[in-house]
């Protein structure tokens, strides 16, 4: 079994990001729901390719930007995911391991799928809208979940994405119960509005279950407990027996946890350039400081921190080094 510890061990989905500059005609005229993801088949991705313009490559995916972040903080972080045998798969697979981050691609030789895509169009008001094809994602499973690796981990954090894929379900599924007899915590990304309508009642179960952090957005929040009331959501994240980060912003994010709530501030940026993965770095600075003994107002201190950083430019894995930030700002 390996032995080696872990702060934090993601999983997710292996994705090469494709960004674009856009306007909210191109939105309009693709039927696209801005600040959403969508996914899309393998012609539909071929297609809006096409129309896109300029483009840039960036490796991505939601938990692997997590665990990157999580690497430039000076943490310990490792990610499994599936990667097909093609250009992107190389791509994803220098970029994640050149972070810092220990990659486990699953199984071998058990896809012939193409490596996931997100195709992303960032608007002028920095929103991103995902659109995304997830190739060998699909074939996640639990023969690829490194039982070693998860027990060697404080935290095992999965990306609600997961929900779309069933066997990654069985996947995440094992890797919940392989960390709780292992004594180490299980944290949940909520991910996407979208994902939470589609997956509502799977993800109360798992919450209800497993999960013992529990990140996501307002709106993602809302949806989870069907209200638009801010108090009310508040009150079913106490009820869910978790330690829940929600993020809120340019407000800044709320940590809630059985007996206390506290709000954290944005951090400054001086221009908002992309949104993409704001939350991803939010929780990477979260987990890192938590893995390492700060409190749940640091930890949330040093999240926005990364957050703000990821926001001011293209891409959603960190081009700061991360951990002088926070020694500069005296987290």
């Amino acid at each position: 079994m390996n032995d080696k510890r872990y702060d934090v061990v993601g999983i997710g989905s292996a994705i090469v990001d494709i960004l674009s500059r856009t306007d909210e005609n191109f939105l309009e005229r693709h039927n696209m729901v801005k600040g959403t993801m969508a996914l899309i088949d393998p012609d539909q991705a071929k297609a809006l390719y096409r129309d896109m313009g300029r483009t840039m490559n960036i490796s991505g995916g939601s938990a692997a930007n997590s665990m990157a972040g999580i690497a430039s903080l000076g943490g310990r972080p490792a990610f499994i995911g599936k990667i097909g045998g093609d250009e992107f798969g190389e791509i994803f697979n220098h970029a994640i391991k050149a972070a810092g981050v220990d990659f486990h691609a699953g199984a071998k030789g058990t896809t012939k799928l193409p490596t996931a895509m997100c195709l992303i169009l960032v608007t002028g008001d920095a929103q991103r809208t995902m659109n995304t094809y997830l190739g060998a994602c699909t074939e996640l499973s639990a023969a690829d979940i490194d039982e070693g690796m998860i027990s060697a981990a404080h935290v095992t954090y999965i990306e609600g994405y997961q929900w779309d894929t069933p066997q990654a379900k069985d996947a995440i599924r094992k890797a919940c119960v392989t960390a709780k007899v292992a004594g180490r915590k299980v944290a949940l990304s909520l991910s996407d509005p979208f994902v939470v309508d589609r997956h509502r009642d799977d993800l109360l179960k798992l919450i209800f279950e497993h999960v013992d952090l529990l990140f996501g957005n307002e709106e993602e929040v809302f949806r989870l407990y069907q209200t638009t009331d801010f108090d009310t959501a508040v009150r079913k994240l106490r009820q869910s027996n978790t330690l829940a980060c929600m993020t809120l912003g340019a407000r800044g994010a709320l940590v809630v946890d059985v007996m206390s709530t506290a709000t954290v501030p944005a951090a400054p940026v001086s221009k908002v350039v992309d949104t993409t993965g704001a939350g991803d770095l939010f929780a990477a600075g979260f987990l890192y400081g938590y893995t390492n003994g700060r409190d749940l107002v640091s930890s949330a201190k040093i999240g926005a921190l990364a957050a703000a950083e990821i926001i001011s430019h293209m891409g959603a894995r960190p081009e700061a080094d991360l951990r002088k930030l926070m020694v500069k700002e005296g987290l």
